[in-house]
């Protein structure tokens, strides 16, 4: 027979080992989230400087950046950089709700649509190719994915720390994170303003960057 002892010791361990779970995953998150911080301090970092020798900001970038077109473009890369770092905490972390990010994330992509809208409305047919070719989309496809490589191994080595379920896709994400840094400091050096080479050139740059992320993510995590 099972004495009193005995038959409370059950679900007495059975919750001590849940206490234990739930704590050891509140420590596994507190810490993921500081490495991922620091990844993002160095990430930023890096960019700068990368920025900084290769490129410059434009000359009349104080002036440019009160026109709606300049502003556009900061609106799209700088939450799209936010999104995807609360994305990659997330990923990081198996299990873990994707919070409000991919509904960031798509408030983005509704604000590109509309951009683009804007501009083929307000713009005469025969201005749209050159738009959307610009005189510069050589330059953006070369420099967006050369700042981002410092960002996308910074993310890199954070993910190598947390247990992400699908290593191709958390690269991908990290690629697409170090590319919207990139495209944001590549913004103030951009003479091309429009939303058409924008959505274009800058979506194509960062596509490379996450097709590098995805084939690290398989190779690394």
């Amino acid at each position: 027979m099972m004495s009193d002892n005995d038959s409370s010791s059950g679900p007495a361990t059975g919750t001590d080992r849940l206490i234990e779970m739930l704590s050891k995953d509140a420590r596994g998150r507190r810490r993921f989230e500081k490495i991922l911080l620091r990844a993002v301090t160095f990430a930023v970092g890096i960019a700068a400087i990368v920025f900084f020798v290769l490129v410059q900001p434009r000359p009349d970038l104080e002036l440019a950046a009160r026109t709606a077109r300049v502003l556009f473009k900061f609106i799209i890369t700088v939450p799209l950089a936010i999104a995807m770092i609360g994305l990659l905490d997330r990923i990081g972390r198996p299990a873990a709700p994707l919070g409000p990010w991919p509904w960031l994330l798509g408030g983005i992509g509704a604000m590109l649509a509309v951009g683009v809208g804007a501009e083929l409305a307000l713009l005469p047919p025969e201005e749209w190719a050159t738009s959307l070719i610009g005189t510069n989309a050589r330059y953006c496809m070369l420099f967006i994915p050369l700042i981002a490589i410092g960002p996308l191994f910074c993310f890199i080595v954070a993910l190598r720390q947390g247990m992400p379920t699908h290593p191709g896709l958390a690269g991908a994400a990290a690629g697409i994170a170090s590319g919207a840094i990139a495209a944001a400091f590549y913004a103030s050096h951009c003479p091309d303003d429009s939303p058409l080479f924008v959505a274009t050139w800058y979506t194509l740059a960062t596509c490379i960057v996450a097709a590098c992320g995805y084939a690290a993510g398989r190779r690394f995590l």
